[in-house]
């Protein structure tokens, strides 16, 4: 029987970043793959899971799309995060060569992270649901002209030869992963930095989204990350996605999101969590 306490769940099949990120971050916990990010976060809300590590953005690629749609209706609520180098090897079924590949499947991310690699070798991307899942795929097609983007673990499960170490093009191709949970927690301030994730509507006046953020400036709180996506098919309604530095009852933090909520519609706090060390490493290499 399945430990639910002890198990993380994540989007894809065995051998997959996020599977990686997982034993990274929890190595003694038991990994539960999901087909969707729907099924990953179900998987925690229904009680399957305790914890579900979602990838969120990559610096090579930009945002997961999916993930900034799914995560306010998801019901859980971000107490983690974690910075992942990606490494993308290109896999084959053995007896392979890189000359004679004429496709390679693998996530869309996976596929922008490689593409001048792809183009430089003339190799069509075909996207797929996952990584390892395509590795799975092309095992299992057996073709010599099919290839597959993964990690090398996928190439070790699915024994698939390597054909290319490292094809992602930059070399410090990294994905943020957010840990999410059922019940929210509450870190200290004092004992450790503190970001806070939230999502907002302003109201459809003015220089809303000016005004909205004004706050942010005027308490001198940083705002670590902004992005709005629409929410309905009119192109009328956007929603927010911000990260900020800070816990909400630090006094300038709660101005700040005070001045917000006025000139908002709606402000959902998704997580109040502890600030990864990688934070720290990327401001001392500025």
């Amino acid at each position: 029987m399945t430990d639910v306490e002890n198990t993380i769940a994540f989007q894809g099949v065995k051998g997959a970043n996020s599977d990686i990120a997982c034993h990274a971050v929890f190595p003694d916990m038991e990994t539960l793959a999901c087909y969707s990010f729907e099924d990953t976060f179900a998987a925690v809300r229904e009680g399957k899971a305790r914890l579900a590590m979602i990838p969120i953005e990559n610096s090579s690629a930009g945002r997961v799309a999916d993930n900034h749609h799914l995560m306010p209706e998801s019901g859980l609520h971000i107490i983690g995060e974690h910075y992942q180098k990606i490494e993308h090897q290109l896999l084959a079924p053995k007896g392979a060569t890189l000359a004679g590949l004429r496709q390679v499947h693998s996530h869309v991310q996976a596929l922008a992270q490689c593409r001048e690699f792809l183009r430089e070798h003339n190799i069509e991307p075909i996207v797929a649901a996952d990584t390892a899942g395509a590795a799975e795929q092309v095992a299992l097609w057996g073709n010599k002209d099919v290839g597959a983007i993964a990690t090398s673990l996928a190439g070790e499960i699915y024994g698939l030869d390597t054909l290319g170490v490292d094809v992602n093009d930059n070399a410090d191709n990294t994905t943020r992963f957010l840990v999410m949970a059922r019940d929210p927690i509450d870190p200290d301030p004092v004992e450790s930095k503190v970001m806070t994730t939230f999502v907002f509507k302003v109201r459809s006046v003015p220089a809303a989204l000016y005004k909205a953020l004004g706050g942010f400036a005027t308490n001198g709180v940083n705002l670590t990350k902004l992005e709005s996506y629409i929410t309905d098919g009119s192109f009328s309604v956007a929603q927010f996605y911000a990260d900020v530095e800070g816990h909400p009852s630090e006094r300038l933090v709660r101005l700040a999101l005070e001045e917000l909520s006025f000139f908002s519609k709606e402000v959902r706090i998704m997580g109040v969590y502890p600030a990864n060390s990688f934070r720290e490493r990327g401001v001392a290499a500025e």
